[in-house]
């Protein structure tokens, strides 16, 4: 299947589809795999790797390639709601959702990379859609901390630094070992909670890769990750992350809130929540899915989440070739699915591109949550595990905290393997 098959539209022919394919297809040039010596004696093992990687990314391929070509329904008398911003499907307003749309970084499975450590594994079809969906939105994030506020895709046609600046995020994310966001040094950072190529790795633990990434990284000296303890936002472990002498400003920060939102599934309370933080400017998306698939929630129309999904499995590109092809990196397909399938765990994003930012943040996403039970709380002062030195979360137990009783809850169908409190 050509990765351009997997582009779709809303509904009906556009004005701008050619401007948007032109820069998709900025080179026609594809990348091939890439490949690496190894010693005669481990020939057969790397071969049977090898073997098992293609049947498991031509399964996923054939599993979810199709669903790629299917176009999801979308209704033009409700609103789109993605990433904080409203669209009709009508006229120049569909044509902006569009556009906004394939502007949107699209991270997905793929063949042909380098091995990776511990293993023989040269792709991470089956299990590394979490990771997907975590790289998905970090680069949301990035974009809107490296690039100026309202572009799109058709920005990049006009303005070289821009169009520079987009492929140099697009290169953080490449699928070879030097990349400071990829699958490489994704997996080797998930070696401290236990974790290696071929496991499942859930929202929560997906959030604290993120964060080791960022800190790891010398391309983003102006930006901190923040992961919230115990569904915990606490001010002062942010203030002592972000605070720099004058006349320095804050540092930006990506906030990460790994939550559960039921037990077996998701409770209907939070749905309106869930909605309500979708329509928050400075919320970058959600690491969640269905149970054991992990999707990127982007947005909403109506009682369905607007999604990204990782599962179609793609060759690697190589990003060190001049003007290395781009149209994989981008979908036109908008997919949607029921709220009430949603896998009650997930991690919420949100950026703060300063101070005031951070403020204006904690005043809007105070608004989402419920009164009786809330998604995630803000208090002043340090977390215990922050002074303590760091946090290690456990595995495969869940405690959901409902004013003085703590219960145990079975998570052995969820996406992840353990919950905040």
């Amino acid at each position: 299947m050509n990765p351009s098959s997997s582009s779709a539209r809303c509904e009906g022919q556009s004005p701008t589809d050619d401007l948007m394919d032109d820069w998709l297809l900025l080179s026609s040039e594809s990348a091939g795999p890439l490949h690496l010596e190894v010693s005669r004696e481990d020939q057969d093992s790397e071969d049977r790797g090898k073997l098992k990687s293609k049947l498991v990314s031509a399964w996923n391929s054939v599993k979810y390639g199709w669903s790629l070509k299917q176009k999801s329904k979308f209704s033009k008398s409700s609103p789109v709601i993605m990433f904080g911003q409203s669209y009709k499907l009508i006229d120049q307003e569909r044509e902006r959702f569009r556009c906004s749309f394939v502007t949107l970084l699209w991270l997905t499975y793929r063949r042909g990379f380098p091995q990776l450590p511990g293993g023989s594994l040269t792709t991470d079809s089956g299990w590394g859609c979490v990771l997907r969906t975590g790289q998905m939105l970090l680069a949301q994030g990035l974009l809107l901390h490296l690039m100026p506020p309202g572009w799109t895709c058709l920005d990049l046609r006009l303005f070289r630094p821009m169009a520079a600046t987009h492929r140099r995020v697009v290169s953080w994310f490449a699928d070879n070992p030097t990349a400071p966001f990829g699958i490489h040094k994704l997996v080797e950072l998930g070696k401290s909670s236990g974790k290696r190529a071929g496991d499942w790795y859930g929202p929560s633990i997906a959030a604290h890769i993120l964060r080791k990434a960022v800190a790891a990284s010398t391309d983003l000296p102006n930006l901190v990750v923040y992961v919230a303890q115990d569904c915990t936002i606490y001010l002062e472990d942010v203030k002592r992350l972000c605070e720099r002498p004058p006349p320095q400003s804050w540092k930006s920060v990506i906030i990460l809130v790994p939550v559960r939102l039921g037990g077996q599934e998701l409770n209907p309370s939070y749905i309106t929540c869930v909605k309500k933080l979708l329509t928050l400017q400075c919320c970058i998306g959600i690491i969640g899915g269905k149970p054991k698939h992990s999707l990127f929630f982007i947005g909403f129309q109506d009682d369905h989440l607007l999604y990204l999904d990782p599962h179609y499995c793609q060759p690697t590109v190589d990003v060190t070739k001049e003007n290395f092809p781009l149209e994989s990196f981008h979908c036109k397909h908008p997919r949607k699915m029921s709220f009430s399938r949603m896998d009650p765990s997930c991690t919420i994003g949100f950026y703060a591109k300063g101070l005031k930012d951070f403020e204006s943040l904690c005043t809007a996403a105070l608004s989402t949550s419920a009164e009786t039970y809330p998604m995630f709380i803000f208090s002043d002062g340090k977390s215990q595990e922050e002074e303590k030195g760091g946090y290690t979360p456990p595995n495969n137990i869940t405690y959901i905290q409902r004013k003085n009783e703590r219960k145990r809850v079975d998570t052995s169908n969820s996406m992840d393997e353990f919950v905040l409190l």
